[in-house]
């Protein structure tokens, strides 16, 4: 015999770009007409320019002089040209973080292709049930999954209070309590921050997430993210982050850090709320009439959970809140070819 056979292939060497989040999911999408262009991964979005990322380090990509920016999240994956890092297209989003501004019907992109959304509050005035229920339904619309990080828990005797209240949000959901500064964060934090793994960081200001990224990055980061003091009186903080940009991390991860959000509309967020909101999604089938709105129908489920105890009441009045707020920004299909455009109800003043 000349050779020897072998029941188990040599592996397969992972692709270049697998440190960065390249998967199967952005190969896949490459067709014919790609040949010749190479993957980036969005590392910053400003009003006239993009920064990738490549496997040898960040570039600056050439755009068209009419290129939209905002159409661009940071954690995007582009083709481009090789030899002049020009733009050629963006690849699908695997998953997509974005939410709604007032007085706007076109979403804000937040991040994309985030495998984890790490939620950041404090133990104090700035913990916020019903903002929290916004960041858990923007994640579950948009495909990421959630974890909530409690900071400042050695400010108060409630610690325990708080976490089983975030726990309570929704099911199955990971609670953590951590000091930002720590290196004991990492190790904390680690399950979710893997190789080629992304997070992004949401919250209000003054909670900790600069800091908590500049932890996960470690001392080595060439421009750290910018931390600031909280007011006592209130628990808020200035805004010291004023871009997202992609971070590398410790155990081979990425982390997107965010601005502080003081306010988040929900729209086109119906899977999202009634992931959040299963307890509630779970009994309305249940209810006698189809199109109960849970407030004053007879044979009404929610209602009798409520009544027995099983629901809490502050609970359905939020989801009642998002249900209606999502109705309003969520655009319908009416007029000529199904144009999606905003019909049905006026909006409240």
């Amino acid at each position: 015999m000349h050779g020897s056979v072998t029941d188990h292939p040599p592996p397969v060497s992972p692709h270049p770009l697998a440190s960065l989040g390249w998967s199967d999911f952005f190969e896949h999408q490459r067709a014919p007409g790609d040949a010749g262009f190479v993957p980036r991964r969005i590392a910053e979005v400003h009003r006239a320019r993009l920064t990738g990322l490549s496997d040898a380090g960040p570039v600056r990509l050439t755009i068209a002089a009419n290129t939209n920016t905002g159409d661009f999240a940071v954690g995007d994956w582009v083709l481009v040209d090789p030899h002049t890092e020009t733009l050629h297209r963006r690849l699908q989003r695997r998953t997509v973080l974005e939410r709604h501004v007032e007085n706007s019907r076109v979403p804000q992109l937040a991040a994309a292709n985030v495998d984890t959304l790490f939620i950041v509050t404090s133990c104090n005035a700035d913990f916020n049930p019903a903002r929290l229920e916004r960041y858990l339904a923007l994640a579950n619309q948009g495909g990421a999954a959630s974890v909530i990080v409690l900071t400042k828990a050695d400010d108060t005797n409630e610690a325990d209070s708080y976490r089983r209240q975030a726990a309570a949000l929704q099911r199955d959901l990971p609670v953590l309590m951590l000091d930002p500064r720590a290196r004991a964060s990492v190790a904390t934090l680690a399950p979710w921050c893997g190789f080629g793994q992304t997070v992004a960081m949401v919250g209000s200001s003054g909670v900790g997430k600069s800091t908590l990224v500049n932890t996960l990055a470690g001392p080595d980061q060439e421009a750290p993210q910018q931390t600031g003091a909280i007011r006592e009186h209130d628990a808020k903080g200035r805004h010291t982050t004023t871009a997202r940009s992609l971070h590398a991390i410790a155990g081979g991860g990425w982390v997107i850090d965010t601005p502080g959000m003081r306010t988040l509309h929900v729209g086109d967020a119906a899977e999202g709320i009634g992931t959040l909101f299963a307890e509630i999604t779970e009994l309305a089938p249940l209810c006698r009439f189809s199109d109960c709105t849970h407030a004053h129908e007879p044979g009404c489920a929610v209602q009798a959970a409520v009544k027995a105890g099983t629901l809490d009441p502050a609970r359905l009045a939020r989801w009642r809140t998002l249900f209606d707020e999502n109705k309003d920004n969520t655009p319908v299909l009416v007029g000529p070819r199904g144009n999606r455009t905003f019909a049905g109800r006026p909006r409240r003043r």
